[in-house]
């Protein structure tokens, strides 16, 4: 099992970054440009049991991704499940906390990577530094949204 986070300390409530993340287009907003995403639903909003599911790009290939809500605790977490997809497992937590009128956002994952333990030690670096400009640009589109 691999895990990944990133935080940030966002200088907005913690419902306002909440509400954020509640928006319908927010896959569109917080996905980077370089790396394309098709949304082809998503139904549920945050609640437990929704559902997202869409297609990533793995170079020319296209790779669907099912996810289901199993966790939510309205402007405290949300957690996202992979359903189907490129993983072996996925678990993605997302929790919103107070600190002194400022939220803290922290985004951890837990993830397996088909191939087991070989495919873990050739591959994880690559996926963790992946990760890692994903949620660098997702943490500063949320920064820029929530702090107007």
């Amino acid at each position: 099992m691999l895990h990944f986070k990133r935080s940030s300390l966002i200088d907005a409530p913690v419902e306002v970054v909440w509400r954020f993340h509640e928006r319908q287009d927010i896959l569109q907003i917080l996905t980077p440009p370089w790396q394309p995403v098709q949304i082809v639903r998503r139904e549920g909003g945050l609640d437990v049991g929704a559902i997202t599911e869409f297609r990533i790009f793995l170079g020319p290939i296209p790779v669907q991704w099912v996810a289901r809500h199993t966790e939510c605790e309205q402007y405290q977490l949300f957690t996202d499940e992979q359903v189907k997809g490129p993983m072996q497992s996925w678990v993605h937590r997302h929790q919103f906390t107070t600190e002194g009128g400022k939220t803290r956002l922290t985004d951890a994952i837990a993830y397996s990577l088909p191939g087991g333990f070989l495919a873990e030690f050739v591959l994880g670096w690559w996926v963790n530094s992946r990760l890692d400009e994903m949620f660098r640009y997702r943490h500063e589109v949320t920064k820029r949204e929530c702090e107007k």
